[in-house]
């Protein structure tokens, strides 16, 4: 199976001001179609994993075809996010971040907080374990929470390229930015789908 460059649910140009066009053109454009190119390339000698989806890759596999079927997911996932459009989070949604950070701005805080003190690469996970407990998760490079048995509704990048272009090293006035542009159907949907 060829592993495909998602299609963007926007234009590259929609989520302007937040996260601009230029942005799009290198963060998707270039280095998450690298990451599908690079992927597919290490699978074409390996009928073994050629049929993995990108769930089994992170789940088990190592190594250059971990570290690129990883990126494919954690880039998907991240773009399915984003919207430009207003977005209202669920009520259900919203009682369980309640429940588990004591308020919405408590969690926003706290999800913030873990953006801007990951060291170096990697990402930032709203995560529901088998329990239906929300948690907040910092993983380095191209790690998923996945490989944890927990399984992400949330994602934000915060490698240097995702924001460096817009917002050269002010990664806190990116987050603030980011949160704006939350899609929060498409995040109510997943913990709906993760709970069944």
């Amino acid at each position: 199976m060829e592993h495909k460059l998602m299609e963007l649910p926007y234009d590259l140009g929609a989520l302007a001001p937040n996260i601009s066009k230029e942005t799009l053109e290198y963060h998707y454009g270039k280095h998450h179609a690298t990451y599908v190119k690079k992927l597919n390339g290490l699978l074409e000698n390996d009928r073994e994993k050629a049929n993995y989806t990108l769930e089994d890759i992170i789940t088990k596999c190592e190594g250059g075809i971990f570290n690129n079927g990883a990126q494919v997911y954690n880039h998907d996932l991240y773009w399915n996010c984003l919207t430009p459009n207003p977005s209202k989070i669920s009520t259900a949604l919203e009682s369980a971040i309640g429940k588990d950070f004591e308020s919405f701005e408590q969690f926003k805080e706290k999800f913030t907080e873990a953006c801007t003190t990951l060291f170096g690469s990697g990402w930032v996970w709203l995560t529901v374990d088998s329990s239906g407990k929300l948690a907040i998760e910092k993983t380095s490079n191209a790690d998923n929470p996945l490989r944890e048995g927990r399984h992400p509704i949330l994602v934000c990048d915060v490698w240097e390229h995702a924001f460096y272009i817009d917002y050269r090293n002010a990664k806190p006035e990116y987050l603030a930015k980011w949160w704006e542009i939350v899609n929060w159907e498409f995040v109510s949907d997943r913990f709906e789908s993760v709970k069944k």
